[in-house]
Parts: C-alpha cells; sequence; structure tokens
C-alpha cells in the first residue's frame, strides 16, 4: 500500500487528532468532491490525470461505510435526508442529520451482528423508500452482504432471488395500507431455508420471530461497529439482481471497492459538493438509486430529498416536480429518461429553476428528441450516462468539460476503459472492432463486478478476464465518444437483416403526440420477426388514424425498418425504475399474432384464446386455451394448432377448458 492510501484510510476509519479534521476534510474536497477539480476537457487531460496517481491512491475510503464517514465529517449537522412523505415541497420534511445517519447505520450493522449475521451472510430487504431503507443498505453492508429486491415482484420471483442468497435475515415493511410487502414476505417465508429472523419496519412479533426494526436498532452502540470488523476493499458489500422476471435470478456480487469507485467517480465527473441536495426517487434495489445517487451524495457530505416511499412513481412527485426544485435547490436533475421525458410536460411557469446546472438520466438511452427539448428548455448541458449492475452502475457518461453530443453517452470516467469488439456465439473474444465499427460493448475498470454469485451465469459473462460482456452493441467514433446502437437481445431481425429499435424510436418521440414510444420484434412465421411500435400519448394528446403510421414511415428511410403497426396503449408497461418492459410489449404482441391466425380453427361453439407471458425455462411461453371443445374434435384440433404455431420460435402449450 502506498504511504498516501495508507494515509487516506487511516482518516477514512476515522483517526483524529490536533489537525485530524481539517486533514479529513482536505482529503474529501482534493480526492472525493474537490473545489479543485481537474478539469477534463480531453483524452489527453484524463490521461494525465490517470498518470499522476495510481486509482487506489485516489480513493480516501476502503468500504461504504467508510465512504459514509468521510460525508459525515464534513459538517455532523449537516442534512443527509430530507424526507418529504407526500413530495410535497410546503411539507416539512423529517430531517436526519450526517452524524444521525452515520450513527443510525452503525446501530443497524450492531443489529444484524447481534442476530448473528456475519461478514459472509447475507441480508435482504424489501422496502419503500423510507429511511430505514437506507440504514438497511449500509448498516447490511457494514454487518455483512445486502441484498436489496424490487417488492414489485411477485412472490415467486421474489422467493426465487431471496433462495439464491440464501438469505439470513429479511428486512421489509410491516402490514401497511396500500401496500402488499408484508403479505408477500409472509408467503415467500417458508421458502427460505436459510432464514432466521424477519426485522419489520413496525412492532415486530419476537415469539415469531418477527423483530421491530427500530426497537432493535435503537439499543445499539452508535459510535463503532461491535463485531470489531475491519471491512476490505476486496469484501463483498451486495448483491444486485439482474434477473427475477424470468428463468434463475442473476445475481451480481459488488465489492465495496466497486461501489465507492461509483461514488468516487460520479463525485469527481458531475463537482459533487458538500451540502448539496439531490432529489430522490430511485429505488434503492437498482444501481443508479443506491450507488449513483445516495451514496454519491452522502458520501460528499450532500442531502437527499426523498420525494415519499414510492419516490417517482407517486405521482406528486412528478406533478410538484418544479416548486420541489425552486424550494431544494439541487444542481442537476437526474433519473430515468421516461422521468426526463415526462418532465417536458410539466410546465414550468415561473418557478425559479436556475440552480440546475446537469440534467442526466441514464438506465435507457435519452431519445435524442427528448435531450434536445431538455437543452432547449433549461440551457444546461444534458449528461447521459452509460452502464449496467455489473460495472456498478455508471461507466461512461457525457463529459461536463467535453462537447456533449446528443444520442452517445460519452467516454468512460477516469481508470474505466471501454473496447468494441467481436465475439463468437459462445461470447468468446475474437478481436477488436475498427472506428466507427459495430461490434458488442466490453468494460473494465474498478466499478467492473468479479462475477455473478452463480457461476453457471458467468459462461460468456467476460470476453476476457476482466473485461465484461455489456450484451449491448455500439461504436467509438473517432473522438472516442461511444455510441449505443441497440441491444443484442432488443434488435428486430427480420429475414436475417438486424433493425436496431433506437432509431425508429427516435422518429416517434418527435411526434409532438407521443410521451413514450418502443419498438420491438412481432413474431412473423416467414421473416422471424417484423418491427412493431408501441406509444404512450402525452396526457390529453390526439392522433388521427394512421397519423403515426404516416409519420414514422415518411421519417424512417429503410423500407424493412417501418413498424407494420403502431399501437397506441394508455400506459406504457414500465420496470420498477422506471425503464420500459419490452418483454411485455413483446409477449403483447405474439398474443396479438397469434389469437389472429387461431381465431378461424375454432369449431363452432368453441374458442380459442391465446395468453402470452414470462417462463423459466423457454423465457416465453404461449398458452392457448381452447374452450367448448368436444373431447372427439380436440386430436384435430391441437393438430392445426400445432401446424399454426410450430413456425413460430415461441414455445406453446394447449390447455382444454
Amino acid at each position: 500500500m502506498s504511504e498516501q492510501s495508507g494515509a487516506a484510510n487511516a482518516i477514512a476509519r476515522g483517526a483524529d487528532n490536533g489537525a485530524g479534521h481539517t486533514q479529513r476534510r482536505a482529503l474529501l474536497l482534493d480526492l472525493l468532491v474537490g473545489a479543485e477539480l481537474p478539469v477534463l476537457g480531453s483524452s489527453e487531460d484524463v490521461k494525465a490525470f490517470e498518470n499522476q496517481a495510481a486509482y487506489s491512491e485516489r480513493v480516501a475510503a476502503a468500504s461504504t461505510l467508510d465512504a459514509l464517514r468521510l460525508g459525515a465529517s464534513v459538517d455532523p449537522e449537516a442534512p443527509a435526508i430530507e424526507f418529504l412523505p407526500n413530495a410535497d415541497p410546503d411539507e416539512a420534511p423529517l430531517v436526519i442529520t450526517h452524524g444521525q445517519f452515520l450513527g443510525r447505520t452503525i446501530q443497524t450493522a450492531n443489529a444484524l451482528h447481534e442476530l448473528g449475521v456475519g461478514p459472509n451472510d447475507v441480508v435482504s430487504f424489501m422496502l419503500p423508500l423510507i429511511p430505514q431503507a437506507f440504514f438497511a443498505l449500509f448498516g447490511a453492508e457494514a454487518a455483512g452482504i445486502a441484498n436489496p429486491v424490487n417488492p414489485l415482484l411477485e412472490p415467486h420471483q421474489i422467493a426465487e432471488i431471496l433462495t439464491a442468497a440464501r438469505t439470513k435475515v429479511l428486512v421489509t415493511l410491516g402490514p401497511t395500507p396500500g401496500a402488499d410487502i408484508w403479505e408477500k414476505a409472509l408467503k415467500v417465508r417458508g421458502a427460505l431455508k436459510d432464514l432466521k429472523a424477519i426485522v419489520q419496519v413496525g412492532p415486530g412479533d419476537e415469539a415469531n420471530g418477527v423483530y421491530s426494526f427500530d426497537a432493535l436498532v435503537s439499543k445499539q452502540p452508535a459510535d463503532r461497529l461491535v463485531s470489531g470488523r475491519d471491512i476490505k476493499a476486496t469484501d463483498i458489500a451486495a448483491y444486485f439482481h439482474t434477473g427475477g422476471t424470468t428463468g434463475t435470478p442473476k445475481l451480481v456480487r459488488h465489492t465495496h471497492e466497486n461501489q465507492v469507485s461509483q461514488a468516487w467517480a460520479m463525485n469527481l465527473m458531475l463537482k459533487g459538493e458538500a451540502g448539496g441536495r439531490m432529489l430522490f426517487g430511485m429505488p434503492l434495489f437498482h444501481v443508479g438509486g443506491s450507488l449513483s445517487q445516495a451514496l454519491t451524495t452522502l458520501s460528499a457530505g450532500g442531502c437527499l430529498v426523498v420525494l415519499s416511499p414510492g419516490g417517482w412513481r407517486n405521482p406528486a412527485a412528478m406533478r410538484n416536480l418544479w416548486p420541489l426544485v425552486q424550494r431544494y435547490r439541487p444542481a442537476m436533475l437526474s433519473s430515468v429518461p421516461t422521468i426526463l421525458a415526462a418532465s417536458l410536460a410539466v410546465p414550468v411557469a415561473n418557478y425559479d429553476l436556475s440552480s440546475l446546472r446537469y440534467i442526466g438520466g441514464g438506465g435507457s438511452a435519452i431519445p435524442v428528441a427528448v435531450g434536445a427539448g431538455l437543452h432547449e428548455r433549461h440551457k444546461t448541458p444534458i449528461i447521459e450516462v452509460y452502464g449496467m449492475t455489473e460495472t456498478s452502475s455508471v461507466h461512461t457518461l457525457s463529459y461536463p468539460d467535453r462537447p456533449i453530443r446528443l444520442g452517445s453517452v460519452g467516454h468512460p470516467v477516469p481508470y474505466a476503459r471501454v473496447r468494441i469488439v467481436k465475439v463468437d456465439a459462445e461470447g468468446k473474444l475474437i478481436g477488436d472492432c475498427a472506428v466507427n465499427e459495430i461490434g458488442v460493448v466490453a468494460m473494465a475498470g474498478p466499478g467492473v463486478f468479479s462475477g455473478y454469485l452463480n457461476d453457471a451465469h458467468n459462461k460468456g459473462a467476460f470476453v476476457e478476464p476482466g473485461w465484461v460482456n455489456s450484451g449491448d452493441l455500439g461504436r467509438l467514433d473517432e473522438e472516442g465518444y461511444l455510441w449505443i446502437t441497440g441491444r443484442a437481445k432488443d434488435l428486430v431481425i427480420r429475414g436475417g437483416h438486424n433493425i436496431d429499435p433506437a432509431p425508429i424510436e427516435d422518429v416517434l418521440f418527435q411526434h409532438p403526440a407521443v410521451g413514450l414510444a418502443a419498438v420491438v420484434g412481432q413474431p412473423d412465421a416467414y421473416a422471424g420477426e417484423l418491427p412493431i411500435a408501441y406509444v404512450q400519448l402525452n396526457p390529453g394528446a390526439t392522433v388521427a388514424p394512421g397519423e403515426l403510421e404516416d409519420w414514422v414511415r415518411e421519417r424512417t428511410p429503410e423500407r424493412a425498418a417501418v413498424p407494420v403497426a403502431v399501437v397506441p396503449v394508455e400506459t406504457m408497461p414500465l420496470t420498477g425504475v422506471g425503464k420500459v418492459f419490452k418483454p411485455q410489449l413483446r409477449w403483447d404482441a405474439a398474443q396479438r399474432v397469434f389469437s389472429r391466425i387461431l381465431a378461424p380453427l375454432a369449431p363452432d361453439n368453441a374458442t380459442v384464446d391465446v395468453s402470452v407471458g414470462a417462463h423459466g425455462t423457454h423465457g416465453s411461453l404461449a398458452t392457448v386455451a381452447a374452450s367448448g371443445v368436444a373431447e372427439s374434435a380436440r386430436a384435430e384440433l391441437a393438430q392445426k394448432i400445432h401446424a399454426t404455431l410450430d413456425p413460430f420460435v415461441i414455445r406453446h402449450e394447449i390447455v382444454w377448458r
């Protein structure tokens, strides 16, 4: 260990003497958020910055708990969380200072230790955005391994994730009107063989192995880890699930170094400041919320303004967006593209939005039309980020100090690397692509994980050691800008011809009536897939029949890429973090096709209904339900159904009713 990094780690662990506070603050400012941060306006600037010191010498925290200590050391009395129960700018927030936040996190770790949690034990939690969720995340990482789980998933999906993680303690919300988290916890409890205790945000029932979170935590010391644990950078901090909707869930292993690197990089690139506020509405089971926003802000001595337990899913958060900006003065409005697109429909009136220095988004591509609209409205740089759970969130972004190219996700953060490669059918590296040649995006750096918990998932995960296969297609241009050209599985493959949905979606976004747009592949017995578009209109907007079809046809130069239909939907299906959930659209497209071609096969007084959805083995399955068919006619009908659907890739089954 270098002398500099050794000093940094000593300070991060709380060493204090006559000059300790000043030195600790200086390290925080110089290495995490700095008043004199480098100007990274070119590739040469980045190389010079990297050559000045190794990455390990620039990071003042070995663990996420160290990072929280650094943030609290700037001003323990400053707010770390301002919780708004109703996302109302006029309500008085519940304020938790940095000193209180750090103390409560340590208390949570101690409570979990008392329940038997060690460094290799897993604490899973299912909580909305309440203060206890933040304590649970970072307290679990200080005691053992955190496993944040999406409470919106179905019970069987939750059970799969909790079982795969070998959950020892489950932290969950108690019975609450309007929420079903506790009911889901009860349904999965019996399936968890490794479970030793449930900790409930509520009254608890210790006779039945259910403890009250607040009661359990409040009796613990807040100034030290009673376990005496010395958390190392290489220790596993958390598992984050990337599956859980189809098949066996993939659990990404994050080390403390992985997570701290995210906070370090975001504070460096976006010039994080002590006392700065972030409007926070992202879920903690997503790395964008837990790391890129929460850990980043807290480690800088900033404040998270939490927009109710529902976050951005609460309609009040979007309705009150601009008065919230006016009151809390955030430097950045950051969320997923669907939220940013929705913000364009919220009138700015005469609100003071002058605090905003950046508009940022990631999780999926920001449509160019949305980025241009945001830039025109706010006159601020549009910072598009790119990464994945496997890179601990943001890996590349539009550098504020460089020209920003809308549609590009910029350059890798310092000490991170990106390559565009060719791989074979098994994901093995063939070679690197030329400039502007489209290939698979591979990434390396301090944020890149070492592998999935289940080794079976690691096949094809890395193109070579240390270089994760993103599964995305992209290209690097002459200036090193990264352009994501599509998700390999999102491509529409029409008769062997690859069609990228993104340009078609951009065309639809340019129509003034369209709020959200998504293009997926519709099954076709001849071509394999045909492009079909789904749109959600802006509130109050209307379109004439055929208007959107004409719009996209006139603006899509490639004839094969023109959608065969544009389907309006009242509400676009979204994931828990606000991304368009394209599998649901693919299932809908398949259901439409299969229903149409099977309807003529039904005998008189009989019906044939089709539903398409997720399947643990096949990925997707079409279920054909035939009703009112005499037993003597079933064999013939089954033969016709099989003959009709066998040419399609999607598997099918027949049920008789």
